[in-house]
């Protein structure tokens, strides 16, 4: 007997869902399913067009679309070889017969009966004696059912059919509206009317059972609002609470000592970061300082001064970065300053012994440790600070919104001081960082060589290998970049066949030409074994588990490998002097300002060092883009330039990752190349929601603060 949906809501288990047993609830699970509100949130990424209706004699040949037949004569089954079968028969309408066949599935002779009628949704296939359908999808015309013009395409997990999948979402539907225990409108209403959003069950419902395209276009928005707004009211909240707590200011300023450790005089940009710092730990207030600066400005030495001001007033420092290799680099540059200077120098990482752990730990508590570098294992929960002074969390975005607070919340009074190597516009950082004081270091320090950069195309390959091989020779490393990991999703029908891209309406509307992606995986496996096997190569991505990882990094750094295929998870800071070639496949499916990051991993020594961005494109837009990269090494004025024409996505990726940890947040939905209006907007109504309920403890706000802390903290436990 089918279970009744009256007495669920949005927090009911999906395992009480039709047909949901203990197997499908597992793969469910496995992306992000738990509830009612987890399922209505699985948006669609396309529609079926089945209300595109055509006649034996109007439909084109290869044409998807819609034929409604009646059964002409009684379907049959055969066995055509070991574990295939074939069942056929003929359906006619006004205009002509068409042939219906479908394989392996034994099911639709008893089905389709004489004289039925069904409309069969599929690619046409035109012959002689008139047309075809393989494998259509198959509804009945009864009268009584009715059929849907659009049908939601939704990406699946296996153990997981398109039919039950829709299935499921429209019963988490029916709970999500329930009056007792549904999602309540959270949004105020006057904020509503003014700009002119929908009910949120409202726009839930279009999303996922929208009786024309244009429908989606009021459930986009407010869905994508909702995004946009919560997570600007998170960043708003996480920061005012950090900011707003006083301290004792620090009493001595003498950087002298600093000032002698260092061989190069300081561009303006860092001596104001320097004054800035300066003037946080004197104000009485703890610092919330970001300082964004791009790659080889000089971010890590104005941490290092940070450092210095809080080790000569008598604090300990810890500096946490989200990598081993980077942190032992931050520990063998620090180190000896500090240590020239007499201060005590550890280092934590997970890859420490047992011994010498609890060793550093007791070392740290007895304040026998002045600065502490680690990664991770800094926010253990066996280590304790004396007096722990100053938190440096460097590439902020690598960290939870909750792993950065723990580290500062080892101490009594901690100032934080987060680093990020992402150039951001100064009024997008005001944006996205207005709770946060930000410095922004636009300056090069003098020397830095100019990595040149050259776009070309696929007819090129034969060439980039030669010059890959000449590089090698010449003693040089070569990094080769691409953007998937594995193929690229593939979205699939109820009957199972493939679906391409000209069979479906996208959601959101047309989008912009998308070459397919070269594979990662597939694509080191071809350069070590067919194109590159007399050289020492190795492939690393975000999927393997940090010791391998940091093994592969370290690897290439001590030069033990001539070719390191990576995606984007090359870290921000490693210096690979010997690197000299960095490519990049499929360069267009990249924001500006991330391959200029990826550009910096070369030209770090004193060999020429190259950019090769490799696309197939044929959009006027993508190689306007890509050139701009060729043509500037300006960070600032790259990503001002990236900003205009693909909008902040980006940033905000690059700023706060696309991490799953709790307290941070995730965008779905929005498309933040789209929807930038959209972005300033949230933060404009959060800023004035705030401005009037600073903690959101007002009633009319009690469902806004229980719907942002459910969506900052119920995805924790999602498996990715």
């Amino acid at each position: 007997m089918r279970k009744s949906f009256l007495e669920k809501g949005k927090d009911t288990p999906i395992e009480r869902f039709y047909g949901v047993g203990e197997k499908r609830a597992e793969a469910f699970h496995k992306i992000g399913v738990f509830t009612a509100a987890d399922a209505v949130y699985r948006f669609p990424r396309a529609y079926e067009p089945r209300g595109n209706v055509k006649t034996t004699a109007s439909a084109q040949d290869g044409e998807v679309c819609s034929l409604i037949l009646t059964v002409a004569g009684v379907p049959k089954n055969a066995v055509i070889r070991k574990g295939m079968t074939l069942t056929k028969f003929t359906g006619f309408d006004g205009e002509g017969n068409c042939n219906l066949i479908f394989f392996n599935q034994t099911y639709i002779k008893d089905q389709a009966g004489k004289g039925m009628t069904f409309r069969f949704f599929g690619k046409v296939k035109r012959e002689r004696s008139g047309v075809s359908m393989t494998n259509p999808i198959m509804e009945s015309v009864d009268g009584i059912t009715p059929l849907r013009d659009l049908v939601p395409i939704y990406p699946l997990t296996a153990g997981i059919t398109q039919k039950f999948m829709g299935s499921v979402i429209r019963e988490s539907l029916e709970a999500v509206r329930s009056e007792k225990n549904g999602i309540a409108e959270y949004l105020p209403y006057d904020m509503r009317r003014r700009l002119g959003l929908c009910g949120v069950t409202d726009a839930l419902a279009m999303i996922h059972g929208p009786r024309a395209m244009e429908e989606t276009l009021p459930a986009i928005r407010r869905l994508a609002f909702d995004e946009l707004f919560m997570f600007a009211l998170s960043m708003m909240l996480y920061g005012k609470n950090e900011k707003l707590r006083a301290s004792e200011p620090y009493q001595n300023f003498d950087g002298t000592a600093f000032m002698d450790t260092l061989p190069y005089a300081l561009t303006g940009a860092q001596k104001r970061t320097f004054e800035a710092i300066a003037s946080d730990l004197k104000s009485g207030n703890l610092m919330n300082r970001l300082v964004i600066g791009d790659v080889g400005s000089g971010k890590t030495v104005c941490a290092a001064y940070a450092v210095y001001l809080a080790l000569i007033n008598g604090k300990q420092a810890a500096i946490m970065a989200p990598t081993e290799i980077l942190a032992r680099q931050h520990f063998g540059e620090l180190s000896e300053t500090f240590g020239a200077m007499g201060y005590r120098v550890a280092l934590l990482v997970g890859s420490m012994t047992a011994a010498n752990k609890r060793k550093t730990v007791a070392a740290l508590a007895a304040r026998e440790i002045d600065l502490v570098i680690g990664t991770h294992a800094l926010i253990e929960d066996t280590v304790a600070f004396d007096d722990l002074g100053l938190a440096v969390i460097d590439e902020q975005h690598r960290f939870g919104a909750a792993q950065r607070s723990a580290l500062a919340k080892k101490g009594r009074d901690t100032h934080v001081l987060t680093m990020s190597a992402t150039p951001i516009p100064r009024t997008l950082a005001m944006v996205l960082y207005c709770e946060t004081d930000v410095s922004v270091i636009d300056e090069m320090p003098p020397g830095r060589q100019k990595v040149d950069t050259f776009l070309v195309n696929e007819s090129y390959r034969e060439r980039l290998n030669a010059f890959i091989r000449k590089n090698i020779e010449a003693g040089g490393q070569v990094y080769i970049v691409c953007p998937a990991v594995e193929e690229e999703e593939k979205l699939v029908s109820e009957s199972g066949d493939t679906l391409t891209k000209d069979d479906l309406f996208a959601l959101g509307g047309e989008e912009e030409e998308k070459p397919r992606l070269k594979a990662a995986v597939a694509f080191a496996k071809l350069l070590s074994e067919e194109v590159f096997p007399e050289y020492r190569s190795a492939f690393v991505h975000g999927k393997l588990n940090g010791k391998e990882k940091d093994r592969i990094m370290n690897a290439f750094a001590s030069g033990d490998l001539d070719i390191l295929v990576s995606t984007t998870v090359i870290e921000v800071g490693v210096n690979v002097p010997r690197a000299t070639l960095m490519i990049v496949e499929n360069a267009e499916a990249f924001g500006l300002s991330a391959l200029h990051q990826l550009r910096g991993r070369v030209g770090r020594g004193t060999r020429k060092s190259y950019c090769i961005l490799v696309s197939d494109s044929k959009t006027q837009k993508a190689k306007e883009r890509l050139g701009i990269l060729c043509k500037s090494n300006d960070g600032f004025a790259i990503a001002q330039k990236d900003l205009e024409m693909r909008g902040p996505g980006d940033f905000l990726e690059q700023t706060f990752g696309k991490t799953r940890q709790s307290g941070d947040f995730d965008l779905g939905i929005a498309s933040l190349e789209k929807d930038v209006k959209l972005l300033y907007t949230a933060f404009d109504e959060a800023k004035r929601v705030l401005a009037e309920d600073p903690e959101l403890a007002n009633e009319e706000n009690s469902a806004l603060a229980k719907a942002l802390k459910e969506r900052l903290f119920k995805r924790q436990n999602v498996i990715v």
